[in-house]
C-alpha cells in the first residue's frame, strides 16, 4: 500500500479534548474522528489495527470450540422484559419503537439475544454443552463518555454465551475462557492482572476481571504484594472479614460485663468525626448507622421494587455499596434522602442508631459484632448511646461483609498489608447459573426424560478498549510503539526522495517484501525526510525502511533498518532485505 492511496490525516496539535495517550495518538496518527460525544469512526489505519485485534480474538474463541453467530444489534424489547432488565438496566439502555409502537433496544449486550435463540432450539441433553460467541456493535448511553474509545457510546465487543446441563460444565468453559483470555491479551502485547470482581446488574454466582493498570481507570483494585491477591474494590475482602463472627449467646455473654446503655446529650455532634472528638475516641468503638433503599430486592430479607433498610457499620469503615446490593439480592442500593430518614428514624440525619430501630430490617457489618462498649446514635437530635453492645442492645437481621477495604488493611488470604492501584476493565468474565434461562423459561429434556434449566455463563472483551490500551501500554513522546501481533502494518518504507533510482528501488523492495507475506505501507509522499520519519514515530509501525540514494551507490547497495522504540539502526544489502525482514516476523 501506498501512502499517497490511503487516507492518514496525520496532525501536529493534540485535541483539546484528548487527555489520555491513546486518544491523542489515536487522532493525531489519522486513526479515528468523531462524529458526536462519544461517537468515533475508524479510518483505514486505525481499523487495519483494529481488525488486528479482533483476528486475536476469533483465533482465541475459535481454538476452544467456541462457535461464531451474528445476532442483530437491535432487540426486541420483549425479551428484556422476560429477563427482568427492562428497568433495571436503567438510562444507559437506549430504548427505540418502531411504527407500530413495539420496542426495541440497541443492543448493550446479548444475554438476552442469545438465550432467545437457544432456547428456541435447545431440547436435548445431547445440545449441550454449547458455547456460542459474537463480535458485534453495543451502544450504552454513558453520561460522560470520555478518553476516546477508552469509554465511548458506541463500541465493539466480543460476547460468548455457554449453556450447560451442569456445574462441572459450568466450570469447565469459564476456565477455558479464562486461560483464552490471558493468551488474547498476551498476544496484544498486554499486561493484565485479573481480579475477583462483583457480577452487577449481570447476576450470577461468580465473575472475574481482567484489568490493565491505567492512571485514568475507573476502577480502584486492591492488591496484595506478598500473595499475588487481586480484586476489585467492590469485590474485596480483607482478613477481618474472614474472622468468625461471635455466637448470639457469645456476644450476650461478653455484652454483659459491659456498662449498661446511657442516652448522653451530644448537641451539634453529628458525624463519626464529630464523635470521636466529643468523646475523645475512635472510629472503631463508633457504630454508624446508615438508612438505605434497596431496588428491586430478591432476598429473603428484602423483596420488592424499593424497600427501606438500616446498615450499622463500624465508624472506622464505609460501606461498600456494591457488596450491600448483592447481600440484599437487589439490583441497587442507594442512601435514603433526608426526608425519608427523619420519617424512618424520627430524627435528623446523623443521630440513626441501631438500638430502638424498629419498622425497617438492620443489616450490620461483620466487624459490628465485634462491638460491645461502643457509641451510636440514639434516634433523637443531638442525643448518642454510649455502652451499646451488639447482642444485648440490638441484634441484626443478616450480618454480612459491607464493607469498602481499603489500602493498609490485611490481606484475607496471607495476613499482608494490602495497597490500591487504579485500572481499567478489559474483559469480564460470569457464572451466571440460572438467572435468565430460568426467568426466560429456557428448558431441555436431561437423560432421564427430565425437564431441566440449562446453566449459563457470558464472558465479554471491549475491542475498542482492547486497542486503546495496547496504545497505553506501548508508547513513547514521539508516538506509538506498535506490538507486531496488532500493528496495522508491519514495515514503512521510506523512500528519502521519491524520483529516479531510489523510487524505483523503493519499488522494487516493497514488492519483494509482500511476496514475502509481509504488510508493508511505502510513503511515497512529496515530504521532506524529517516529516516522514516523524510521521513513522508518531504512527509507530514496528519496522522502518529506509530507501536513500547515497545507501544505494555502496558496493553491495543497502539499506537502514530501525525497529521503532530503539536507538539502534542496521544497515542491510537491499538484495538480503526481504529474507532479513521476514525472519523478523516469524
Amino acid at each position: 500500500m501506498y501512502f499517497t492511496q490511503t487516507f492518514i490525516p496525520t496532525l501536529r496539535e493534540v485535541p483539546a479534548d484528548a487527555v489520555t495517550a491513546s486518544h491523542r495518538l489515536m487522532f493525531r496518527g489519522g486513526m479515528i474522528r468523531k462524529l458526536a460525544n462519544g461517537l468515533f469512526a475508524y479510518l483505514p489505519l486505525g481499523l487495519r489495527a483494529f481488525r488486528k485485534v479482533e483476528r486475536i480474538v476469533r483465533e482465541e474463541m475459535d481454538a476452544i470450540g467456541a462457535l461464531e453467530i451474528k445476532p442483530t444489534v437491535v432487540v426486541p424489547g420483549e425479551l428484556w422484559k422476560e429477563s427482568g432488565r427492562w428497568e433495571t438496566m436503567g438510562e444507559a439502555m437506549l430504548r427505540t419503537k418502531n411504527r407500530t409502537g413495539s420496542d426495541f433496544v440497541v443492543s448493550p449486550t446479548a444475554e438476552e439475544a442469545v438465550t432467545a435463540l437457544v432456547r428456541d432450539e435447545l431440547a436435548s441433553y445431547r445440545q449441550l454443552p454449547l458455547t456460542l460467541y459474537q463480535i458485534n456493535t453495543k451502544y450504552r448511553d454513558e453520561i460522560r463518555p470520555r478518553y476516546g474509545v477508552m469509554r465511548a457510546r458506541e463500541f465493539v465487543m466480543k460476547d460468548a454465551y455457554s449453556f450447560h446441563a451442569d456445574e462441572a460444565g459450568l466450570d469447565a468453559a469459564y476456565t477455558a475462557m479464562g486461560q483464552a483470555y490471558r493468551r488474547i491479551f498476551k498476544r496484544c502485547g498486554l499486561s493484565v492482572l485479573a481480579v475477583n470482581a462483583d457480577s452487577g446488574a449481570m447476576g450470577g454466582s461468580s465473575s472475574e476481571e481482567f484489568m490493565v493498570e491505567s492512571d485514568i481507570g475507573d476502577n480502584t483494585l486492591i492488591l496484595c504484594e506478598s500473595c499475588g491477591y487481586a480484586a476489585n474494590v467492590e469485590k474485596a475482602v480483607c482478613g477481618d472479614d474472614f474472622d468468625p463472627p461471635p455466637s448470639l449467646a457469645e456476644a450476650e455473654a461478653r455484652a454483659a460485663s459491659a456498662p449498661a446503655l446511657e442516652k448522653v446529650p451530644t448537641p451539634g455532634v453529628k458525624s463519626v468525626e464529630d464523635l470521636c472528638a466529643f468523646f475523645k475516641t475512635d472510629g472503631a468503638k463508633c457504630v454508624k448507622t446508615l438508612i438505605y433503599k434497596g431496588i428491586n430486592a430478591e432476598s429473603g430479607i428484602l423483596s420488592g421494587r424499593e424497600v427501606f433498610f438500616a446498615v450499622a457499620i463500624r465508624g472506622d469503615t464505609a460501606v461498600n455499596e456494591a457488596k450491600l446490593a448483592a447481600a440484599i439480592g437487589a439490583s441497587e442500593a442507594v442512601l435514603a434522602d433526608e426526608a425519608d430518614v427523619a420519617r424512618i428514624t424520627g430524627a435528623p440525619v446523623g443521630f440513626a442508631g441501631p438500638v430502638g430501630l424498629t419498622g425497617i430490617p438492620l443489616i450490620a457489618d461483620r466487624a459490628v459484632t465485634a462491638v460491645h462498649d461502643g457509641i451510636t446514635g440514639a434516634l433523637a437530635a443531638d442525643f448518642h448511646y454510649v455502652h451499646a453492645a451488639y447482642g444485648r442492645d440490638f441484634v441484626p437481621c443478616l450480618i454480612a461483609d459491607l464493607r469498602t477495604v481499603k489500602a493498609g488493611d490485611r490481606c484475607a488470604r496471607c495476613g499482608g498489608a494490602l495497597y490500591e492501584k487504579k485500572g481499567n476493565e478489559l474483559g469480564h468474565i460470569f457464572k451466571l447459573g440460572d438467572k435468565y434461562t430460568r426467568s426466560m423459561k429456557a428448558r431441555y429434556l436431561d437423560e432421564r426424560g427430565q425437564s431441566q434449566i440449562p446453566l449459563m455463563g457470558t464472558y465479554g472483551i471491549g475491542l475498542d478498549r482492547t486497542l486503546a490500551s495496547i496504545i497505553e501500554e506501548h508508547h513513547d513522546d514521539d508516538g506509538i510503539i506498535w506490538p507486531l501481533e496488532t500493528a496495522p502494518y508491519q514495515i514503512l518504507l521510506i523512500p528519502v526522495s521519491y524520483t529516479g533510482a531510489v523510487k524505483e528501488a523503493a519499488d522494487t523492495l516493497a514488492s519483494a517484501l509482500e511476496r514475502e507475506g509481509l504488510e508493508v505501507l511505502v510513503d511515497d509522499r512529496e515530504e521532506r525526510p524529517g516529516v516522514k520519519f516523524k510521521d513513522a514515530d508518531l504512527l509507530g509501525i514496528p519496522y522502518r525502511v529506509v530507501v536513500g540514494d547515497r545507501a544505494l551507490r555502496l558496493d553491495p547497495p543497502q539499506v537502514e533498518v530501525k525497529r521503532r522504540g530503539e536507538k539502534e539502526c542496521l544497515m542491510v544489502e537491499i538484495n538480503q532485505a526481504p529474507r532479513f525482514l521476514s525472519n523478523l516476523f516469524t
